[in-house]
């Protein structure tokens, strides 16, 4: 994605099976479930890298030893941060008992992450500050062991101010900026009250079905209480993705399935889907059970997660990408005429790769068929040479764009440090026929379309290609997220700018106001989550005509050359991606009511200048 926006969190939680000294014999090391831990977090640090926070409860404290500890750090590398600090504290413990690591026991009393649940998390700030703070896991303690609780997630919640309404909390300054604390007091509101009703018999699915039917968003969150107890839970539509592996040792679950295959060294069949509406409930002994917590609805898994955010190293993304770039291969070929000896292919940014694979199989394919339907023309009437060429015909790519080292400005004039963005991308000189040439570069998304039309557009034309065509392997972003990824201002995406520009061309700008009116009503009503107003800006315009204005914003006014924008359909979206069906940033079609509310106040911010979030 050319266009920087902040998305997502990665979690990962491990639940240690057998005692520290089986670990210490069977892998050499009591330090096996810590280990697997940090693997788990860095094979999903492309979910994270605002900060990230370590939580882990021990089994079978003595009364008056701390059981639940925490560790949190916004660092540059809050991953190697945490277990850094983790390791100088087992460092120092040596300088003095060098060989305490052959005594799994002493090592669980001296060492505070030491403990048979853990759980991780990484995160991109979408809302509150980012700083530890706001960094999960959140703890709330009590001296009773059962009513500690530590909780994170990958979720964004839509209704947070209800949900303290409906506990009857005055939320604090920090509160009211996470709705991880909203989700927290909830929760521990249950959960105390179901041990006070029960004490000692903590009855976890008990809570959750309380607490979660009241929670407006898609989640995959994970709660540890002192007792020992644990629990992961996905939200009736399955908006966020959640993994879980279990065998004798351990008991796994993680936002992404490749992370859990590649930590633990295990096949595609052998990591499960947390299904939605379901919980993976874990008891202080160990076992596990799966329960339907809420009734599963219409199954709204994010696209997003398929074109970009998870990892490519998944079998199931990387063939789906493979399949988006496929897809666009037919419009592309179209669009230049079918002239592939004039066209050269390539990708922006290095996330669009796998995608620009699928992109020149489809075109490849092309090409093969001409060249049988070719030779099959001439009959007899060939000699070597003419055969010799026509089967040399290849796909042109080159390695067009480069991504530069971060570049950090110390200037602060908007003109010069517009210059200094143009170079956030490098080209390669020499590849490219001057005037000759189509240039086509595909990328995953356009969100805002900045970064191309402040930096890629201006470099690719220093190659003087005849034509630029821009590829993207999603549809066009035209409403904002409120699940998780951090898209919230309708005036931040380009497809709505150029459905404004259009009505303005065309003399429709009335049609905002009767809009903005409209909403107001629903407000007033109270039913602004009824319906997603916002559809109808788009409806006075084709696809192709709202992919053209895109075109020419991105294009700066100074660049001559020809620029067009092909996008992929929601149709062959849903071909490439069939299990993950959540499109509501194309097509508007939000899996909740709050996303319907989100959107229209999104709508009122921008018709009013409030340069404010949707939610």
């Amino acid at each position: 994605m050319s266009d920087e926006i902040k998305h997502e969190c990665g979690l990962a939680f491990i639940r240690l099976r057998k005692p520290f000294s089986y670990y210490q014999q069977q892998y050499g090391s009591v330090l096996y479930g810590l280990n697997k831990l940090y693997l788990l977090m860095e094979k999903q640090h492309n979910r994270g890298q605002d900060g990230a926070g370590i939580a882990t409860v021990k089994l079978n404290v003595e009364p008056g030893y701390p059981f639940l500890h925490r560790i949190r750090s916004s660092a540059n590398q809050p991953i190697a941060e945490l277990f850094s600090q983790i390791g100088k504290e087992i460092e120092e413990i040596e300088k003095y008992q060098p060989d305490i690591k052959n005594h799994p026991g002493l090592m669980k009393g001296h060492v505070n992450h030491l403990g048979e649940l853990l759980l991780g998390h990484l995160r991109y700030g979408t809302q509150g500050k980012n700083n530890a703070e706001f960094c999960h896991p959140f703890i709330k303690r009590d001296t009773i062991p059962a009513r500690n609780l530590a909780l994170a997630g990958n979720f964004n919640l839509v209704n947070t101010e209800e949900l303290f309404g409906l506990i009857n909390l005055e939320p604090g300054v920090f509160q009211k900026q996470s709705d991880l604390a909203a989700m927290m007091e909830v929760l521990h509101h249950f959960l105390v009250k179901a041990d006070e009703a029960f004490p000692g018999e903590l009855d976890i699915a008990k809570v959750l079905k309380k607490a979660v039917p009241l929670f407006d968003g898609g989640f995959n969150f994970c709660g540890l209480t002192g007792n020992g107890k644990a629990f992961v839970m996905r939200d009736a539509h399955g908006i966020r993705p959640s993994y879980y592996f279990v065998n004798n040792d351990v008991i796994v679950a993680a936002s992404e399935r490749a992370a859990i295959r590649t930590a633990f060294n295990v096949g595609e069949n052998e990591v499960k889907e947390l299904m939605p509406g379901c919980a993976l409930l874990v008891d202080e002994h160990g076992n596990y059970t799966i329960e339907q917590i809420v009734e599963p609805k219409e199954r709204k898994a994010c696209s997003f997660e398929r074109i970009y955010f998870s990892r490519g190293s998944d079998e199931k993304i990387y063939k789906e990408r493979k399949a988006l770039g496929r897809f666009l291969s037919e419009p592309v070929l179209k669009a230049v005429d079918y002239d592939l000896k004039n066209t050269i292919f390539s990708f922006i940014p290095n996330t669009a790769e796998t995608a620009f694979y699928g992109l020149l199989k489809g075109a490849d394919d092309y090409l093969k068929k001409i060249k049988i339907e070719r030779i099959l023309s001439w009959g007899p009437n060939f000699d070597e040479e003419k055969l010799s060429e026509m089967i040399s015909r290849k796909i042109r790519f080159e390695k067009i764009a480069i991504k530069d080292v971060k570049l950090r400005t110390f200037i602060t004039e908007d003109s010069s440090r517009n210059e200094m963005v143009q170079h956030v991308y490098d080209i390669t000189y020499g590849t490219v026929r001057k005037d000759i040439d189509t240039l086509v570069v595909i990328d995953d998304s356009i969100v805002r379309g900045t970064t191309l039309r402040e930096s890629i557009i201006r470099m690719l034309a220093r190659l003087e290609p005849k034509r630029i065509i821009v590829v993207s392997s999603a549809p066009q972003i035209r409403y904002p997220d409120c699940y998780g990824i951090d898209m919230s201002k309708m005036g931040d995406f380009i497809a709505f700018k150029a459905a404004i520009d259009l009505l303005y061309e065309r003399k429709q700008e009335t049609v905002l106001e009767e809009l903005l009116q409209q909403c107001k009503e629903l407000q007033r009503n109270n039913k602004l989550h009824t319906e997603n107003v916002v559809r109808q800006v788009y409806k006075q315009f084709t696809f192709e005509e709202i992919s053209a204005k895109i075109a020419q914003l991105i294009t700066p006014k100074e660049i001559s050359i020809p620029v067009d924008v092909i996008y992929q359909t929601i149709e062959t979206l849903h071909l490439a991606c069939p299990t993950n069906t959540g499109d509501w940033y194309f097509t508007g079609n939000y899996p909740t009511p709050g996303g319907n509310r989100v959107c229209n106040k999104a709508f009122m911010n921008y018709m009013e200048g409030k340069n404010v979030r949707g939610y």
